[in-house]
């Protein structure tokens, strides 16, 4: 049964930003944020990827870009929003994560995906090109980062994945929020952020659909408190009715081609 939302609390108000071509220096990035943070901003989050699709040319790497806004700014929260997980070694991202939150002083969001090869973004470096397999690492790489990430003792001897009576200090003084990624209609990835701390849901086909989304993930957890219903927007786009719909955190997405520095700013420096 699908339910009218009941009348949301503001949703939070991020940007989402390709490091991409005059973004591709995390030092660009960290202005942003700056300007972001100054201008009433609550998160900078950027993209995850190797390679894009022309006439994107030049990439920063997402990691890098995130150290440099941990250290620039002390308010917005930040990550990587998605960083395909099967992709990367999950122990390291894990002390990447921990020393980043530590960094930022708990300011850290950790967006995670499956990724997809539409470019050859995996198959090009030798990475799992099928989409079945990297969901089970998906899967299997979230325990062993989260487990990680708690600082107690791992013992993990998986399919893809090894973890073998390993402790990870300093742990976050506090669990850092973890957001899965998934696509409009795909029920299997909305179980999946069911269990953890909120879901960035790619391909809405309007407002309309952050109910069906959060109708989901009521049924998977027993209710959406404080569960994070994440959606994006492009820099024109009108966040009020993403907020009515019930969305906590609605994302203003800038490019991915053709990103004009200037206008960018001056689109941050506006305002949430």
């Amino acid at each position: 049964m699908v339910t009218e939302p009941s009348t949301p609390a503001r949703a939070k108000r991020g940007l989402f930003l390709p490091p991409f071509d005059a973004l591709a220096d995390p030092r660009a990035v960290a202005d942003l944020a700056v300007a972001a943070e100054q201008a009433g901003w609550d998160g900078v989050f950027v993209w995850d990827h190797m390679r894009y699709s022309p006439p994107v040319a030049a990439l920063a790497d997402p990691w890098i870009c995130c150290a440099a806004i941990a250290a620039r700014t002390e308010r917005v929260l930040f990550g990587p929003m998605v960083t395909p997980l099967p992709r990367r070694r999950p122990h390291v991202v894990a002390r990447q994560a921990a020393s980043l939150d530590l960094l930022s002083g708990g300011r850290l969001v950790l967006g995670f995906g499956s990724g997809d090869d539409w470019l050859g973004e995996m198959s090009r470096f030798g990475d799992e090109a099928d989409a079945r397999v990297r969901g089970d690492m998906l899967d299997e790489g979230l325990d062993v980062v989260t487990g990680l990430l708690g600082g107690h003792l791992v013992e993990h001897l998986g399919r893809h994945y090894r973890a073998e009576d390993v402790r990870f200090l300093p742990a976050p003084e506090r669990p850092v929020p973890i957001w899965i990624a998934a696509r409009f209609g795909k029920p299997k990835p909305l179980r999946r952020a069911a269990g953890y701390d909120g879901v960035f849901v790619i391909g809405y086909p309007g407002p309309e659909g952050v109910v069906a989304v959060r109708d989901a993930i009521e049924a998977e957890r027993g209710g959406t408190d404080g569960f994070e219903i994440v959606a994006d927007i492009p820099a024109d786009g009108d966040a009020a009715a993403w907020a009515a719909a019930g969305a906590t955190w609605v994302l203003t997405r800038f490019g991915p081609y053709g990103l004009d520095p200037v206008a960018v700013r001056a689109r941050i420096e506006a305002g949430p």
